[in-house]
């Protein structure tokens, strides 16, 4: 007979262990923080052992609280993933959150050729830049842009980004080298400090780094610089077809590598959906091949 505590109980440790929060694993499991509390201490009287050190609002995981998440969360992943193997022909739509300028630039030019190979498979993307935080269903994966490190999630890395300067054909022709950009207007994608760091980088004085519009979205930016606006530092990941058709130029060969990346996220039980894997192994095979549409 297996000894094994009541699964309420195991299920509110292993998500305020894995958010080191009781207020986040009761809106995770969708029950009062209370409630998380109450379980919690049930188990640690279950196991006759403590779990939490708790200092005011403040919760820690004593040692055998960490050895004992690092065993639950890949259990109740394993229990999740079976299940929805079980049910994955009743999911229905595999359901997407995407930056903006990804989704424009990049992604939906290219998703005829994911229906073509999977033609079963339906997707439904929702093109915000508000960050999903997976306490609710609204979404099962998101394509977001930083350093990988999101609290839950599973994060897999699509591409990593790297800067540098495109312009218009008309405009790259006043550009015979880095130091011509003070001929020119700068046009600036978040974080505004990005052309500073090019220019030191390229060993450029004499430009106002700071000087010029500045946009809030990478695929904006880059349709100002196919306007001829200016000179975008561009993420060469989403300016990757306007260079190949031509309607932007690099003058330069000097690129500057972005912290940021491209990662693909979901939450970890969703690892074993049919769905989730052909749509990352698509989108591996594109970011790879860096084929226009």
């Amino acid at each position: 007979m297996r000894r094994i505590p009541p699964l309420g109980a195991l299920r509110a440790f292993e998500a305020g262990a894995r958010h080191l929060s009781f207020t986040r694993a009761a809106t995770e499991l969708h029950v009062t923080q209370a409630a998380i509390s109450h379980q919690v201490r049930q188990l640690e009287d279950w196991l006759g052992v403590s779990l939490f050190e708790r200092r005011g609002h403040a919760l820690t995981l004593t040692a055998k609280g960490a050895a004992y998440l690092k065993e639950l969360t890949p259990a109740f992943d394993r229990l999740s993933e079976a299940t929805t193997r079980l049910y994955e022909a009743e999911q229905g739509p595999l359901r997407l959150t995407v930056l903006p300028s990804f989704a424009t630039c990049w992604l939906v030019p290219r998703l005829e050729r994911f229906r073509k190979l999977h033609p079963d498979l339906e997707l439904h993307l929702s093109s915000s830049a508000e960050l999903w935080d997976f306490l609710d269903d609204r979404f099962d994966v998101g394509i977001r842009s930083g350093l990988g490190r999101w609290t839950g999630l599973k994060a897999e890395q699509l591409a990593p980004e790297a800067l540098s300067p495109v312009c218009s054909p008309a405009l790259a022709k006043r550009l015979r080298s880095p130091p011509d950009l003070r001929k020119v207007r700068l046009l600036h994608d978040t974080p505004k400090d990005a052309w500073r760091r090019w220019l030191e980088a390229a060993g450029v004085e004499g430009v106002d780094a700071d000087a010029g519009p500045s946009f809030n979205d990478a695929g904006l930016v880059l349709q100002a610089a196919v306007q001829g606006q200016g000179v975008a530092l561009g993420r060469l990941l989403l300016a990757s077809d306007d260079l190949k058709a031509g309607r932007l130029i690099q003058p330069f060969e000097k690129v500057l590598p972005n912290d940021f990346g491209y990662w693909l996220v979901h939450p970890r039980p969703l690892t074993g959906r049919r769905d989730v894997a052909a749509f990352k192994a698509w989108l591996h095979s594109e970011v790879k091949a860096r084929t226009g549409p």
